[in-house]
């Protein structure tokens, strides 16, 4: 595509996501490093308000799919949609427009070590935006109360814990009010009952504000835990409890092997699967 078009418009990208089609969608999408073949044909769709987990080995392709929807590389062959737009073949300038719609979540929480929570927080609205300083600052104390973490917008990262770094950086991902959340190994290096208060986060947002999302992850007990809950509430209580029958396809798994797709469906087709491969992977 030519640099010098214009950048896709607002409104065609707003529409995309409004319309009850994918939000992304994989088609016979192929990538290699010289002779490694990373992804072979991959194909996938991820509809508004659902989620997909990845797993798979180490070097299967989990993080490069992120990488491939980030516009961060470009698949060799095959289709990459965002909000119902082609983005494999996109310039730089237009998907500077899509990533707007797209918040990312590092497993280190990426943190700039000399800014504040609150800079960290408000960074992309504070350096891509016009908007005045007071609304950026409201909007930051929207989403640290969001995550439980309003007293510590005057900290440093160093002054935090391995879990508030992690909601910090949801709290950052979430500022711009992205349509669809990217989560890179969420919960590891985090002990279990920190990388529940994560867990819970990534439900919440799901659940009660319908963001679309995909998590790369090798930590099973984390995705299924996730996949297998949901998050309520009622006369202003949060609650999390087993998911509801009608919800459990709300929440589903790729498994990644050999370059394809060795596995896709819900938590309870995953563990009631025969295949050798997926019990070995999954005991």
């Amino acid at each position: 595509m030519d640099a010098a078009v214009d950048v896709i418009p607002q409104d065609r990208l707003d529409a995309g996501l409004n319309a009850g089609a994918p939000v992304i969608a994989f088609e016979d999408v192929s990538l290699a490093f010289d002779d490694n073949v990373v992804l072979d044909r991959i194909s996938f769709s991820l509809l508004p308000g659902r989620m997909k987990i990845i797993l798979g080995a180490s070097g299967s392709g989990k993080s490069t799919i992120l990488r491939l929807i980030l516009g961060l590389l470009k698949p060799d062959a095959g289709r990459i949609s965002i909000a119902g737009q082609r983005v494999d073949n996109m310039s730089e300038r237009d998907l500077m427009a899509v990533r707007a719609h797209l918040g990312m979540v590092f497993q280190e929480g990426a943190l700039f070590d000399s800014l504040t929570v609150r800079e960290n927080v408000g960074y992309r609205l504070f350096e891509e935006t016009d908007l005045p300083l007071a609304q950026v600052d409201e909007r930051v104390r929207d989403v640290l109360g969001y995550v439980g973490l309003s007293e510590y917008a005057a900290r440093m990262p160093s002054e935090l814990s391995g879990g508030q770094r992690r909601r910090v950086a949801i709290a950052r991902a979430l500022t711009a009010r992205p349509r669809i959340l990217l989560y890179d190994e969420p919960t590891t290096g985090l002990d279990p009952i920190t990388a529940l208060t994560i867990d819970d986060e990534i439900i919440k947002l799901r659940d009660l504000e319908g963001v679309s999302s995909i998590i790369v992850t090798h930590q099973l007990r984390d995705a299924f835990y996730i996949a297998t809950h949901e998050a309520t509430q009622r006369d202003g209580r949060l609650a999390y409890g087993p998911v509801s029958e009608a919800r459990k396809s709300v929440t589903e798994f790729i498994m990644l092997r050999d370059g394809g797709i060795a596995f896709a469906g819900t938590a309870e087709a995953l563990r009631a699967s025969t295949d050798p491969y997926l019990k070995t992977f999954l005991s």
